[in-house]
């Protein structure tokens, strides 16, 4: 494991390591346990994107593990202003320890692991949010004790976080559904390299228009934002597309007695659920956000460590 640019890179014995030490990261954060694996080293952190969670997680976990993290916006670093991403990477790559990029587009992170000679960690990038979906499943197992055989339905738009759900699910074994609008649905090769390796898992994979069949039996129903930043000027069009995926408590009554609920934020409370869901006793939201920290732990430990 050199880099995490996609779940779907990480061996299923990688991707069990990197839960594996968030537990044991989280118990030790808990406990009060000093964790310097990282001390002396630095973690640049390029946001083309601004963030809440990645921002703070990252910074804050790296200031736990005992390193030092070095935030970098894109009006900071000439990577904003022209610099080739060949040029950015050789010349971070003699200062740092590893880098975090949260980004646009894909092959802005794969060209840095390319160019580079540094660990690089997608912090998201609009086709893939590795580091979420590493959360997402961590919590779902804190709740549910297992993640093989469960199922996770997500409703609406087949995104970046859909993505690294379904590459997620397959590495776990656990069942995955989607339902998304016709148009709106998962890039097809991502879909079909998470069901060749659901294949070796036993994971079942379904896509479907069908927000119902979508989510009957799920012992976790997501949802995400209908509005992706960059995309405003959508929302009246969006809005109108997905209000019949909205999660609410009719839908939700398809799914397991016992469902827990996630969702990645931020969330807009009257459009992709309503606030009787999000806000509800099955909710699991904070706990999910406070498992960023955590397994970005861990994951920067494997690589920088």
């Amino acid at each position: 494991m050199k880099h995490l640019l996609t779940i779907a890179d990480l061996s299923v014995e990688e991707f069990e390591q990197i839960l594996t030490l968030t537990e044991k990261l989280k118990k030790e954060t808990k406990a009060g346990t000093p964790q310097h694996i990282l001390k002396g080293k630095s973690l640049g952190m390029i946001f083309a994107k601004s963030s809440t969670r990645t921002r703070v997680s990252f910074e804050v976990g790296m200031s736990e593990l005992g390193g030092n993290p070095l935030f970098l916006s894109s009006t900071d670093i000439q990577l904003g202003r022209g610099e080739s991403i060949y040029d950015t990477a050789n010349v971070l790559s003699r200062y740092l320890d590893g880098i975090m990029i949260r980004t646009f587009k894909q092959s802005d992170a794969q060209d840095l692991a390319k160019f580079g000679s540094i660990p690089i960690i997608n912090g998201l990038t609009d086709d893939h949010h590795p580091c979420q979906a590493l959360a997402d499943l961590f919590t779902i197992y804190e709740h549910k004790g297992t993640l093989k055989g469960l199922k996770l339905a997500y409703i609406g738009d087949g995104n970046n976080v859909a993505h690294s759900l379904v590459e997620a699910c397959a590495k776990a074994g656990m069942h995955f559904s989607i339902a998304s609008p016709v148009g709106y649905e998962c890039n097809s090769a991502i879909m079909d390299g998470a069901r060749e390796q659901a294949k070796k898992t036993g994971s079942i994979i379904i896509e479907t228009n069908d927000a119902v069949e979508a989510i009957s039996g799920a012992d976790a129903v997501y949802t995400d934002t209908w509005i992706s930043m960059g995309q405003e000027a959508e929302k009246a069009k969006k809005v109108e597309i997905f209000m019949p995926y909205q999660i609410n408590k009719e839908l939700y009554s398809h799914a397991k007695d016992d469902a827990i609920f996630l969702h990645c934020l931020p969330a807009y409370r009257g459009y992709e659920m309503t606030a009787e869901i999000i806000d509800s006793p099955f909710s699991v939201i904070f706990d999910e956000a406070e498992n960023r920290l955590h397994a970005q732990k861990a994951v920067m430990a494997i690589l920088m460590g």
